[in-house]
């Protein structure tokens, strides 16, 4: 069985909205949009793209899915061969025929978990709102977090008001970059336990 791997460019206050472009997804009013490029640099970026290169078929969620069906089909280079070779898989009740060539849409987030088993990496990018329903499904497998060094105070967050409790474990060693970016890769590790502090 293959893995599901959410890949999310996020905040240091959890915010995953439009990090490639002013006018990626200003729903909200949201004034930020391209956050993530003055904060990036070689070392992250190569980083992305062998990731990138690992992938054998891509999920993501409707929103997302529309802003890079929009762009990647019109661009070159390893990245843009890539997303555009491999299979898509898009989770959506509204999607009847979409353009991106190679795309199936998925009815909800346990159709997603199934295509683990015809694929070994199955990635995702952005598509907060669908990370949250895989983790309530537990068929998401990894978390990979791009955490940057920016604080925006508004935007729409990963784990917001509703978020089911979780806890998670580190399943790489984190790797940071000279602009200040972390890389932090989780995997579900069951409910949150609480306990008192010991006295020191």
């Amino acid at each position: 069985m293959g893995i599901i791997v959410a890949n999310l460019f996020i905040t240091l206050d959890g915010v995953y909205q439009a990090p490639g472009g002013r006018e990626e997804d200003t729903e909200g009013a949201f004034n930020f949009g391209g956050w993530q490029a003055p904060v990036s640099d070689d070392e992250s970026g190569a980083a992305i793209a062998e990731g990138i290169g690992r992938m054998d078929a891509l999920l993501l969620g409707r929103k997302t899915y529309d802003i890079f069906a929009g762009y990647w089909p019109h661009q070159s280079g390893d990245i843009a061969d890539t997303l555009n070779r491999v299979p898509k898989f898009v989770v959506s009740g509204s999607l009847a025929d979409p353009a991106w060539a190679g795309t199936t849409v998925l009815p909800n987030a346990a159709a997603a978990g199934r295509i683990r088993d015809e694929y070994q990496q199955v990635h995702m990018f952005g598509s907060g709102v669908l990370i949250r329903s895989l983790l309530e499904a537990e068929v998401l497998d990894r978390l990979h977090l791009w955490l940057y060094p920016v604080a925006l105070g508004q935007g729409k967050r990963l784990f917001d008001t509703g978020t089911l409790p979780a806890t998670f474990r580190l399943a790489e060693p984190a790797r940071s970059f000279p602009k200040g970016a972390v890389s932090l890769v989780y995997e579900p590790a069951g409910g949150v336990e609480t306990q008192e502090m010991a006295a020191s």
